[in-house]
């Protein structure tokens, strides 16, 4: 449990420097991003998978490119339900996914060993 606490209290940290290099994310404080980081880890666990069932077909005829689509999707669900948290564009919420996939990786490297 500790664990968790620690991986998104980091998570929550890389995204609230991370918002100030990304140009089109805004995000208030650090409570807001906590706020998202347990909202991107929610709708990832429920929300991503009904859209990648939904969009199957579109995501076969693309490589699966528009799987990329589906993450901005996320961001911008993310950024309606949490106020100080906003998006604009294409290309920023598809980067601050990126960010927030790969530092989630590697810090699963490092807290997930069981």
């Amino acid at each position: 449990m500790i664990n968790f606490i620690i991986k998104y209290l980091v998570l929550a940290i890389v995204i609230m420097f991370s918002t100030r290099y990304i140009n089109g994310i805004f995000i208030d404080g650090f409570q807001t991003s906590f706020l998202v980081v347990l909202a991107m880890g929610f709708a990832n666990t429920f929300v991503k998978p009904i859209l990648k069932l939904i969009s199957f077909p579109i995501t076969i005829l693309s490589l699966g490119l528009f799987l990329l689509v589906i993450n901005v999707i996320v961001v911008y669900i993310v950024d309606y339900f949490i106020d100080g948290f906003s998006v604009r564009g294409f290309i920023p919420p598809l980067i601050f996914s990126l960010v927030l996939s790969i530092t989630s990786t590697i810090l699963g490297w490092f807290f997930d060993k069981d």
